[in-house]
């Protein structure tokens, strides 16, 4: 038996990461895999950066960790408010403004997929990483999507799983053969209503895959205090604590 753990979307929230890394090293998880977002929206964008360089934790480039390695210009989303896309504005600028260079050249190098092959007696498990697609780090995938869409990244990554972020919302979907469409949720800035940190496990036996989602409460009060001492909008404080923001 093999396990891995899988998380995604940490978002500057050094709290809600040593929690997560505090809970995979209880368990005596040694295989640990990030598939980005490490900046953006709380304030210890270069503290979360270098704990995953420190711990050579293998870390995929989200779209975040993308535009602040390269500068490249925040454009509006449809889907958010003006409250939000404010907001938006001003805390990538705030990532921008004090990531430091050799935790932005960090983020520059990291690689945008990444597919693990583990061996278990007679048999190879594939496992796809992406941030958020095959062809992207920007696609919203959500537990909706048709069958037909997760069935093909699939075939064409040739994997027997394929594990997603970006969205926030974790979900787990099973097709034929023990294949899965997973997404390990958000460590720090959940979409769901409970607002909690979330990974994924996976178990690899000879037989199957076990898919696990864990979901640990940490000192959220600490993250959105210290939003609000910072110059990142208080928009984000308030959306962690689960009041009357914009959910999108």
């Amino acid at each position: 038996m093999i396990q891995i753990a899988v998380f995604s979307d940490v978002h500057g929230n050094l709290p809600a990461l040593d929690s997560v890394l505090e809970d995979i090293e209880k368990r005596g998880i040694r295989q640990k895999f990030c598939l980005g977002d490490l900046v953006d929206f709380a304030p210890w964008g270069n503290e979360v950066t270098e704990k995953i360089k420190d711990l050579n934790i293998p870390c995929l480039m989200g779209n975040h960790d993308e535009r602040i390695a390269f500068d490249i210009p925040v454009v509006p989303l449809s889907k958010h408010t003006e409250e939000e896309t404010f907001a938006r504005f001003v805390a990538i600028d705030h990532s921008k403004k004090y990531i430091t260079e050799s935790n932005k050249k960090f983020l520059s190098e990291l690689p945008f997929h990444l597919q693990l092959n583990y061996k278990i007696g007679e048999k190879h498990w594939n496992i796809q990483l992406v941030h958020s697609s095959l062809s992207s780090n920007d696609t919203y995938l959500y537990e909706s999507e048709s069958d037909e869409v997760f069935i093909k990244m699939l075939e064409e990554s040739r994997s027997d799983v394929i594990v997603m972020g970006h969205t926030h919302l974790s979900f787990k979907k099973q097709f034929e053969n023990n294949s899965w469409a997973l997404n390990c949720g958000s460590v720090g800035r959940s979409k769901e209503e409970n607002r909690l940190a979330s990974y994924l496990i996976l178990t690899l036996d000879e037989e199957k895959i076990i898919p696990e989602i864990i979901q640990l409460s940490y000192p959220l009060d600490e993250t959105a205090r210290r939003i609000e001492e910072s110059e990142i909008p208080d928009y984000y404080a308030s959306f962690l604590r689960n009041e009357q923001v914009s959910m999108s």
